[in-house]
């Protein structure tokens, strides 16, 4: 089970590294040998610690001054394979494993990034319906196109200009997945998360750990985490979302 982060105003220090961070976007976009493609950054990271808070974040950074770039922003989720598909080969239970993806999909359009098509088609997905959606997001290649979503810097590792891992402590990204999981219930009418309406909070609080423990964790440490080290640029995050450091690694 894949759920975001809540929505919460930048701090100072989550303001000033992003600030950081846009800057050698633009730095090293402005260096590349390339410049005709769209520059694609990756983020990176476990369930529920604030991938895509931080692409939007940081792409409202770069379409801003000093110089107002054209930004796309893009969840990977969409390269999950479908439901019918995770049945059909028994990884229900895997969804959000490297194995539950379509990387050859997700690679293609980088081709198509690189190649310069004029649009992308990129696969959307809904966490209402919880599946991989029929129709795919078109828009005009941009001049930035921000990808997040699990195990990026792992499938697209030499092939994304730049690579970004968020990090926290286990004990706070788990916290964070089991308060957003129970937003989620609460706050839904139909569609997946409706299902669970009608549990008591300690019921749902429960069911959560239970699927953090027996999904999200193991991910995160088999698959997810190896990826911190490949990472161009890790920015850690603190208890309450606030990001504590910014490293660049390469």
């Amino acid at each position: 089970m894949m759920v975001g982060m809540p929505e919460s105003p930048a701090d100072p220090l989550t303001s000033l590294a992003l600030t950081t961070l846009a800057d050698l976007v633009r730095t090293r976009r402005d260096a590349r040998p390339s410049p005709d493609h769209s520059y694609v950054i990756t983020i990176d990271g476990a369930v529920s610690v604030g991938k895509s808070t931080t692409a939007s974040m940081l792409a409202t950074l770069l379409a801003g001054p000093p110089e107002a770039l054209v930004v796309h922003t893009a969840s990977t989720d969409g390269y999950l394979y479908t439901n019918a598909v995770l049945a059909a080969r028994g990884l229900t239970m895997h969804k959000g494993f490297p194995d539950s993806y379509d990387r050859d999909a997700l690679l293609a359009l980088l081709q198509s990034v690189r190649d310069g098509d004029p649009e992308l088609y990129v696969r959307a997905y809904s966490h209402e319906t919880y599946d991989v959606l029929d129709a795919p997001e078109v828009f005009a290649r941009p001049q930035v196109l921000v990808l997040e979503g699990l195990h990026t810097t792992t499938f697209l590792h030499g092939v994304a200009d730049l690579t970004v891992y968020v990090d926290a402590d286990e004990t706070d990204i788990e916290r964070w997945y089991v308060e957003r999981f129970v937003e989620l219930v609460q706050d839904a009418t139909d569609g997946f998360y409706a299902r669970f309406r009608g549990w008591a909070d300690d019921d749902l609080t429960a069911f959560a750990r239970e699927v953090w423990d027996s999904i999200n964790a193991p991910n995160l440490r088999e698959n997810i985490l190896p990826g911190r080290a490949r990472a161009d640029v890790v920015l850690t995050k603190g208890p309450d979302h606030t990001v504590t450091d910014l490293r660049l690694q390469r």
